[in-house]
């Protein structure tokens, strides 16, 4: 917190504004590692309607920024070759049978299955990800597929309150990049998904 370490937060405020105003679940805001780096969630059930709220939160932004002189970088390592974090796009997706079977190993085989795809996922998880996806700063390496609960280094991280809730909920893939189109990327997430069930 504090002038010296939160850049922007006049924008992504109202930014958050707009987008309730808009309709749009946003679920929350957060700075993140690096100056000037900002989250926000968003919420939506259906792999469509999320894509649209992405987008419309995304133009939101934009038009925001633009109105305070400034340029959203969508770039995964926008800072480049530094020791800070880069920025993603992390996906949290559950199914019927990851909300209400409770069973540990629906979940194993889903990540299993997800970890049998990487190319599948990494080749639309958005451009220059090789950038951000080194196995540092909390990340797995591009090539390389781990899960785990809370790991937030691993490709997937299964969270905490799945487990704590019975083996009930939902799992998080780490690796689309900021500037994926979410899309293709949850056209990848429902394709894995649908063949760990056969």
């Amino acid at each position: 917190m504090g002038g010296k370490n939160a850049f922007g937060r006049a924008i992504i405020e109202e930014h958050l504004d707009l987008c309730l105003e808009a309709g749009l679940n946003v679920e929350g805001i957060n700075a993140e590692v690096a100056a000037g780096q900002w989250e926000f969630q968003i919420f939506a059930k259906g792999a469509k309607r999320a894509g649209d709220e992405i987008w419309l939160g995304r133009y939101l932004l934009e038009r925001t920024a633009e109105k305070y002189g400034y340029a959203i970088e969508w770039h995964p390592k926008p800072l480049g070759d530094t020791d800070w974090n880069g920025s993603g796009m992390h996906a949290n997706f559950s199914n019927a049978a990851m909300r209400d079977s409770g069973d540990e190993a629906v979940f194993h085989k889903i990540c299993d299955e997800f970890g049998k795809n990487i190319e599948r996922h990494i080749s639309v998880y958005g451009a220059d990800n090789h950038q951000r996806l080194t196995g540092k700063h909390e990340t797995q390496s591009i090539d390389e597929f781990s899960y785990g609960v809370s790991d937030r280094g691993a490709s997937i991280r299964i969270p905490v309150g799945t487990v704590e809730d019975g083996w009930k909920g939902r799992l998080e893939d780490r690796r689309p990049a900021s500037n994926a189109d979410p899309y293709k990327v949850a056209a990848a997430i429902v394709k894995t998904c649908k063949e760990a069930e056969a």
